[in-house]
Order: structure tokens, then C-alpha cells, then sequence
């Protein structure tokens, strides 16, 4: 059973050869452990579709109100066009009140606003319209207001949503339906509603294959974005990002968070000695080194030439010069020359350097650094004055 498992989930991953790693795929069927941009920006592309979709209905359900008047008897007209009122009110106000947060939760909050609406609808305007004898052209359109789930369950092929998350927004709208069914039982037909609920189960299975297609699209497109070519780690800018996340959740919860500044020693003399292609083979080593020793959780980034900033959430300062002993003390791999490839780093911390703004945060960090340099290199600095340096361990520091 293993092996078939396994052979079954190898040919899956193989319908997107070169799209996603094996990690990457697992977050299309979970939102868990997806990587904190990723549901960001996730969580704003979802409450945009939410209020694209909140407007066009919010214009086309009054509107078909004129159709109603044409067809229907004046009690039942008039009943069905104060709902659509309550309702096109209901979606103006989630235009309106729901904003890109890049929360996830708010994000499923207005989904789940945007399917209840319509949702309810559906199911009071299909007991009204059964109270009614209606036949002729009063029927045929009273019979289109039972295709309301299906184009529900279609609209949820525009969000990129996890196989998890989409079958939590199909659920309701399969009970719904059936509860509208159980309300009128005397008047089921049983075939009618087997092949109608066997088509909309049909319809939210490409819906969830059509979100999840959007999903793999999206992982690809943000890793590419939030990744450095050259290295692999994450970039500049998706650093500056993942700051504003993280400081954000740190000042709320008043926890702590470090950040290193880490600057290779005399990067520029492997340029200049041994030319720009050992540099890069030299800065993905030193990349690969941190990488591999930094601890679960922390998020390494390039910040620009030879420069990288690690983030390091709830970490105090003394946690993290512990780290970053460990992580440096046998150096960042080799030099071209066979000695070893050292850092001076500064490190900054948001409790215990009294500061709320990941800007500060940088720039402390960042100062550190060049006491570090200045002190001798080789060393890490958590205090603005020389003395507060510890020297890191291995090869002492080259020569310009």
C-alpha cells in the first residue's frame, strides 16, 4: 500500500515537472506550513477577488428585478425584490468594509461572507417560490433560481485556495442545498435531485482543481519573486516584507525579534584576485554554510553584495549572539585560496534595543556591523561600544 501511495503521489508531483519542489506541493493541499509571504500575499489576492465578486453582484441582483416584475405575480415580485435590496446592501457593505489586510483569516472571513450571502438567499427564495403555483414563463424563470448553487460553486474556481480550504466553503453550500431540499419534501423529486446535487458535487471537484491550478501558479510566481538568483535565499525585498510581518506580530504581542547583520571580511579581494565567478562560488558557499546551521524558523536573506541579514523571530540578543557564534565559528566556507571565509556581523534586537521599527531594527544592526569591521573583523558586536565585541572563532582576519 506504501509503494502504491508513493507511486501515486510521484506521478502527481510530475504534472509540474520544474514548478514546484516536494514541499511546495504539499502546501496545495494544506494552507499549514506555507511560508508566511506566500499566505500574505495569498490573503490579499483573495480579498480582491472577494470584492470583484461582492460589486458584480451587488449591481446584478437588483437588477434582475426587473425580470422578476415582468414574470411573476405582484405578492411574490415584491417579496423576492426586498430580498435582492437586503442582499446587493449586503454585498455593497463587504465592498466597501473588507480591505487587503494580508491576513488569511480576514481573507476567509470574507469568503465565507460572500458565499453566506447568496447561500441564504438561495435557500428562502426556493421555499417562497415553491409556496407559489407557478407555470409557464413564471416557471422556467423560478426554475433558474435553483442553478444559484451552481454558480457559487463555480466562482470558487477565481480563488487560489488549498484542497482543505476549498472543501470547508463547499460543505455549506452541499447543505444548503439539501436542506432546501428537506424543507419542500413533499414536493422532491428524488432523480431531479440526485442528478442536480451529483452535478454541483462535479462542478466544486473542477473548482478545487481550478484553485489549486491557481495556487501551484502562485507558489511558483512568489518563490521566483521573493527568492536571490544568485544564492537562493531570499531576496532584498521580500526581507523588507517579511520584517513589516514579523515586527508587526512582535509588537502586538510585545515578543522579541533579532535581526544580523552579516558582511563577509575583505569580499572585495576575491573579486579582484580571482575574478567575479569565484565571488559568486564564494557567496552561494557562504549562503549554503548559514543555511545549513541556522536554527528552524529563522529566514536568511541577501541584502545586497556581500552583505546577508538573518531574522531571527523570538529571539533576544543574547539568544541570538549564541547563534550566531555557532553558526560562524567555523567560518563560511573556503575562500579561493583555501583559508577560510569569515564575517563581521552586528545584531539587533527589538526588547532589549527599545525599538518598535524594523527600520531602526536594520539600521542598529547595521551600525554594529561596522564596529565589527572596524574592531578587527571576524567578531560580532550586540553593543554599540568596541568592547561589547566577542570574536568569532577561525582564521584570522586576511589581508585587504
Amino acid at each position: 500500500m506504501h509503494r502504491i501511495a508513493h507511486i501515486i503521489w510521484h506521478r502527481l508531483t510530475g504534472l509540474m515537472p520544474g514548478e514546484l519542489d516536494a514541499n511546495e506541493v504539499l502546501w496545495l493541499i494544506s494552507p499549514h506550513q506555507q511560508s508566511p509571504l506566500l499566505a500574505r500575499r495569498r490573503a490579499m489576492v483573495i480579498v480582491n477577488r472577494v470584492r470583484l465578486f461582492a460589486f458584480l453582484f451587488a449591481v446584478l441582483t437588483p437588477l434582475w428585478s426587473i425580470v422578476d416584475y415582468v414574470v411573476f405575480p405582484f405578492p411574490l415580485w415584491f417579496f423576492l425584490a426586498g430580498m435582492r435590496l437586503v442582499a446587493a446592501a449586503a454585498f455593497a457593505t463587504l465592498v466597501i468594509c473588507y480591505k487587503p489586510s494580508g491576513n488569511l483569516l480576514n481573507a476567509y472571513r470574507a469568503m465565507a461572507l460572500l458565499f453566506a450571502i447568496p447561500t441564504v438567499f438561495y435557500v428562502v427564495s426556493h421555499q417562497v417560490l415553491t409556496s407559489f403555483e407557478l407555470t409557464g414563463m413564471s416557471a422556467a424563470i423560478g426554475a433558474g433560481y435553483a442553478f444559484l448553487p451552481f454558480v457559487l460553486l463555480a466562482g470558487l474556481s477565481i480563488f487560489p485556495l488549498t484542497f482543505l480550504e476549498n472543501l470547508a466553503f463547499v460543505a455549506p453550500m452541499l447543505l444548503a442545498q439539501l436542506l432546501a431540499q428537506i424543507l419542500s419534501w413533499g414536493q422532491l423529486n428524488w432523480p431531479s435531485f440526485a442528478g442536480a446535487f451529483w452535478l454541483m458535487a462535479l462542478i466544486a471537484g473542477v473548482a478545487n482543481l481550478a484553485g489549486m491550478s491557481q495556487l501551484a501558479f502562485m507558489v511558483a510566481l512568489v518563490r521566483q519573486a521573493i527568492r536571490d538568483p544568485l544564492t537562493g535565499v531570499h531576496s532584498r525585498r521580500s526581507a523588507e516584507e517579511i520584517l513589516e510581518l514579523y515586527g508587526g506580530v512582535a509588537n502586538r504581542a510585545d515578543a522579541p525579534l533579532a535581526v544580523a547583520f552579516i558582511d563577509l571580511d575583505h569580499f572585495k579581494s576575491i573579486n579582484d584576485r580571482h575574478g567575479h565567478d569565484e565571488g559568486d562560488k564564494a557567496l552561494r558557499r557562504a549562503a549554503k554554510a548559514i543555511s545549513e546551521s541556522m536554527r528552524r524558523g529563522d529566514i536568511l536573506t541577501r541584502w545586497g553584495g556581500e552583505e546577508f541579514l538573518l531574522i531571527m523571530p523570538n529571539t533576544r540578543l543574547t539568544e541570538a549572539r549564541a547563534a550566531l557564534e555557532r553558526l560562524t565559528g567555523q567560518g563560511l566556507g573556503r575562500r579561493p585560496d583555501g583559508t577560510l571565509l569569515t564575517a563581521s556581523v552586528g545584531i539587533a534586537e527589538r526588547v532589549d534595543d527599545h525599538t518598535s521599527h524594523w527600520e531602526e531594527l536594520i539600521e542598529i544592526a547595521d551600525r554594529r556591523m561596522y564596529t565589527a569591521k572596524h574592531a578587527g573583523r571576524n567578531r560580532i558586536v550586540i553593543g554599540d561600544a568596541v568592547d561589547g565585541a566577542t570574536d568569532g572563532a577561525g582564521s584570522a582576519p586576511q589581508p585587504a
